[in-house]
């Protein structure tokens, strides 16, 4: 599975640099380096739009496990976990278990826990959006890691109130639009929806 990835990865990167004329610095260089290169320009590239986003709106559309699902995005485009459909159905169920468990917990209004510190209210709501978003994900077989994450930042009260979920959603939305461009410019079949594997 590795070597598979490895070369998948490859022809991520070569066709890109086919794409862009600049395909003489695969053969001039170590292929990691390549990589690695790829990856710092297109990872900070595809947070630096989002952030740009945020910066004219002023609306949260960027947060930590954008990070992750970026990573998992372009450096393996073709896992199922990469798929848009597990992208966004995890973001999303992870978002609302996070808020259902602020409601459960009573703590709906109150400030986050970097500010208030942690109190059994928000051990209890950081358990219950963790364990209700794996346990969704694998129910309806959407599992995206990263969501388990915005779970955890909305249950520890980063983005607790309701209509910052839209705009979660949306900045998740543009990030899997710029893999399916970048992709696909590469010549990786990255699924509109599902990956093969789904599909079957």
């Amino acid at each position: 599975m590795s070597e598979q990835n490895d070369r998948l990865r490859q022809q991520l990167v070569g066709g890109l640099l086919r794409q862009l004329h600049l395909d003489v610095m695969s053969q001039r260089f170590n292929p990691r380096l390549v990589l690695a290169l790829f990856n710092l320009v297109n990872g900070g590239l595809s947070i630096a739009l989002i952030a740009i986003v945020a910066l004219i709106t002023q609306q949260s559309f960027i947060f930590p496990s954008l990070g992750a699902t970026a990573f998992l995005l372009f450096h393996l485009p073709l896992a199922e976990a990469a798929s848009p459909r597990n992208v966004l159905s995890g973001h999303v169920i992870g978002a609302l278990c996070g808020w259902a468990a602020l409601w459960v917990c009573g703590l709906h209004d109150a400030p986050a826990a970097f500010l208030t510190g942690v109190e059994w209210p928000r051990v209890v709501a950081a358990s219950l959006s963790l364990g209700f978003t794996s346990a969704l994900m694998i129910l309806f077989r959407v599992a995206h890691p990263p969501a388990g994450a915005t779970a955890l930042i909305v249950s520890l009260g980063l983005m607790h109130e309701l209509q910052q979920l839209p705009v979660l959603i949306s900045a998740v939305a543009l990030l899997v639009t710029q893999a399916f461009i970048i992709n696909r410019l590469a010549g990786i079949p990255y699924p509109l929806w599902r990956s093969r594997k789904q599909s079957t």
